[in-house]
């Protein structure tokens, strides 16, 4: 008796151990079957997210140009006033201001910055230059003006660093002391310009001019009028001769002497200037 309950126990147990386990495959079928459903689901609405950015995309630039365009306009007015601004005292600036604004066909925000400037430093007496856009409708031009400290040949002057600039000369630049030669020599001239003031400041005399010729010979003329001609070598020596001569025995009649040729190894030869008798002699 006890082994016919016993033996339907186990039957009990093993049918509760069946139905679970029928229980757990239908379980695991259905999540089976649901995860492929949305899988499916999942592959048929791929394209929606890449719609939707390129969507958002377009509208955001689409606010973006909406703005752009007046914006652009406001930025873009004609140019009412172009202003020259710097310190100066050569440079014409209503002048090169009018010139500036007689070539600008662009709005304020259309103007081609790099080509007003090049025209701009293409004066003369502008060393360098900055080219602002000022809004509403001004342009504004920042100048630095060259600085002459002396001529060179006829025409041309130069400015502190020894370049050569061409502007149109005036009857106040005639002060400036006279430099000639190549224009490659220019610094070399300079430094024998500086070199040779200093040399004869201890005689209380000052160079306005001096000229290197295309052989390398050096000549040079006074601020008492007088024109000494130096050569090419022993430069140094021979002026050092000339300046203990002077000192000795030239200034005394340095009004009366047009030019001193120090050339020679021993000696100078002198130039008077011709007396008022001579010259009207016959």
């Amino acid at each position: 008796m006890n082994w016919f309950r016993s033996r339907q126990n186990e039957e009990i147990v093993e049918d509760e151990d069946a139905a679970q386990r029928g229980a757990t495959r239908e379980a695991i079928s259905e999540e089976a079957e649901s995860f492929e459903a949305v899988a499916v689901d999942k592959d048929r609405d791929w394209w929606l997210k890449p719609l939707w950015t390129l969507t958002a995309l377009m509208l955001f630039i689409g606010g973006l140009w909406s703005l752009y365009l007046p914006v652009w306009g406001w930025l873009d007015k004609p140019v009412a006033a172009v202003k020259v601004t710097g310190p100066v005292r050569h440079l014409d600036k209503p002048a090169l201001a009018d010139n500036v604004a007689s070539t600008l066909e662009a709005g304020l925000l259309g103007i081609d910055i790099a080509t007003v400037r090049e025209q701009v430093v293409s004066h003369p007496w502008v060393r360098n230059a900055s080219v602002i856009r000022d809004w509403p409708q001004t342009l504004e031009i920042r100048v630095e003006e060259e600085v002459p400290v002396a001529r060179w040949g006829e025409d041309g002057l130069l400015n502190h660093e020894g370049e050569i600039f061409w502007p149109e000369l005036k009857k106040e630049y005639v002060r400036l002391p006279r430099l000639s030669g190549a224009a490659e020599d220019t610094e070399q001239v300079m430094a024998q310009f500086h070199d040779l003031n200093q040399m004869f400041r201890r005689i209380g005399l000052k160079v306005v001019a001096l000229d290197l010729e295309k052989r390398g010979a050096w000549s040079l003329v006074l601020d008492n009028g007088i024109r000494v001609v130096v050569g090419r070598s022993a430069v140094n020596e021979r002026l050092e001769r000339f300046l203990d001569l002077y000192t000795r025995v030239l200034s005394a009649r340095a009004e009366q002497i047009e030019l001193v040729d120090i050339r020679y190894a021993n000696g100078v030869s002198v130039k008077w200037k011709p007396e008022a008798n001579d010259e009207n002699a016959g």
